[in-house]
């Protein structure tokens, strides 16, 4: 018995993650993500699936980031009707995101002189098939078909997927694996009991600063941003990156190692995403964060936090007198809010863009991180004269050397036939495929798209 597996995305670019495994019983997806970036061809957002949606029994998230669920609806409304498996927590953040992702999609749609991609109708029928699964169980997904989840740390409910057939032959999709140690979340597990692994390679090819590092520079950076004396803008995703800087900022005011300027929360998906971290946190955290929410409450909220839901509450940001701290989305500044404070700040020399996030080729987050003096925001050209500071060890990613130890810990198993190293721009993936080849002795592979490999207990091999 064998398995195939099929690299429909993910494959030489980070985002837009979709695998299908496949038996001779069933037909697994693994994520049904979009495309992100200004370089993405319109084809692979809205073009057809490579494969017939009607003829998929299940699809496993790993987690709930929009480039890992954002096709989902229209896996839906082109036929899909299997079941739908996540942790509780992604089934809570996946329904946000892909609500939010209506609008923001439609614009782009209209942009292209496009159908949208997808309708309301259509998210709110692709969560009439969701079931949800626990970590360290195994779970029936489809016939002859088992998952196994275990804890990535990337995002709260993030998990990689182990996929069984009844031969016991298994191949094993980590998602996204997370920056360890974090604040919050438990640090990832390994994958030791599957025949072959894709593996993500964000930053396969750099480091990240030392952890004890990054809080330290965070703050110092606050510090000089303040006196700098104008506003400070912190573009972040949503998920997990915001809930990371109200985390750190609620301990720096707490500690009086900041003056007590106003925060403003300027995100409707961040808000109630940092509702859905404060639902889940105190069985998701690690010990000691769910200690600590079980002392202080909320870990992401204090006195001079102003959260703005509505679009009216976030007019009146600009009528604040004062500095201001303003965190909002979207995290490569390609939508949201963020890019209206950008527009109207980044002019001014005494403006602090503080960038915490990976930022895609082509993303206008990547022009500011690559010096641009000018910015392409909102139809609108921008000059950028404010400072623009990089903070990257706030990554969500796992760096070169965690990665390669994941790669290591999972190899240990004596399992391992071989480790496809995707989700990665092509020059980290191939980067940290080199690594495990040089260092662990273990056959890496940089899959192509639309590639299909065979699995089984003797070995893979391409078909």
């Amino acid at each position: 018995m064998a398995l195939r597996l099929g690299f429909y995305g993910g494959a030489g670019k980070v985002t837009g993650s979709n695998f299908l495994v496949e038996s001779g019983k069933a037909k697994v997806l693994v994520d049904c993500g979009i495309e992100q970036g200004a370089d993405v061809a319109t084809e692979d957002v809205y073009g057809p699936f490579a494969y017939d949606p009607a003829g998929i029994d299940a699809l496993v998230l790993t987690h709930a980031h929009l480039d890992h669920v954002g096709r989902i609806p229209k896996l839906v409304r082109d036929g899909f009707r299997g079941k739908l498996f996540m942790t509780p927590p992604t089934k809570d953040l996946a329904e946000l995101i892909l609500k939010d992702s209506v609008t923001i999609l439609a614009e782009d749609a209209e942009r292209r002189g496009l159908s949208p991609l997808y309708e309301e109708k259509d998210v709110a029928e692709t969560f009439q098939l969701i079931e949800t699964l626990e970590y360290r169980k195994d779970h029936e997904v489809a016939p002859g078909m088992t998952a196994y989840l275990r804890n990535t740390g990337h995002i709260l409910g993030s998990a990689s997927v182990r996929l069984t057939d009844e031969d016991g032959t298994a191949v094993a999709l980590t998602g996204d694996i997370g920056n360890a140690p974090s604040p919050l979340l438990p640090d990832w597990e390994p994958v030791p009991d599957a025949d072959a692994m894709v593996m993500e390679s964000v930053y396969g090819d750099r480091l990240h600063p030392p952890h004890k590092d990054r809080v330290s520079r965070l703050r110092d950076t606050l510090k000089k941003a303040i006196e700098r004396g104008g506003t400070i803008l912190i573009p972040a995703f949503s998920i997990e990156r915001t809930q990371l800087m109200l985390y750190e900022l609620s301990n720096f005011y707490a500690a009086g190692e900041l003056p007590h300027i106003p925060v403003y929360l300027d995100s409707p998906l961040a808000i109630h995403v940092t509702d859905v971290y404060d639902k889940w946190g105190s069985t998701y955290f690690k010990p000691v964060a769910e200690e600590e929410m079980k002392r202080e409450g909320s870990l992401f909220d204090f006195s001079f936090l102003t959260k703005t839901l509505s679009r009216p509450e976030s007019d009146e940001i600009a009528k604040a007198r004062g500095q201001k701290i303003i965190i909002a989305g979207a995290g490569m500044s390609h939508g949201g809010r963020i890019g209206r404070w950008e527009r109207q700040y980044l002019p001014d020399p005494s403006t602090t863009l503080i960038i915490v996030g990976y930022q895609a080729p082509g993303s206008p987050g990547r022009h500011m991180a690559e010096g641009a003096s000018h910015v392409r925001l909102g139809g609108q050209d921008v000059r950028i004269r404010g400072k623009v500071e990089i903070l990257e060890g706030w990554s969500g990613h796992a760096d070169r050397d965690e990665l390669l130890d994941f790669a290591e810990q999972s190899l240990a198993g004596k399992r391992l036939k071989a480790i496809f190293v995707g989700l990665g721009e092509p020059a980290s993936e191939r980067f940290l495929a080199q690594r495990i080849h040089d260092y662990l002795g273990g056959r890496a592979i940089v899959p192509e798209v639309g590639a299909v490999w065979e699995i089984s207990k003797a070995g893979v091999r391409n078909v």
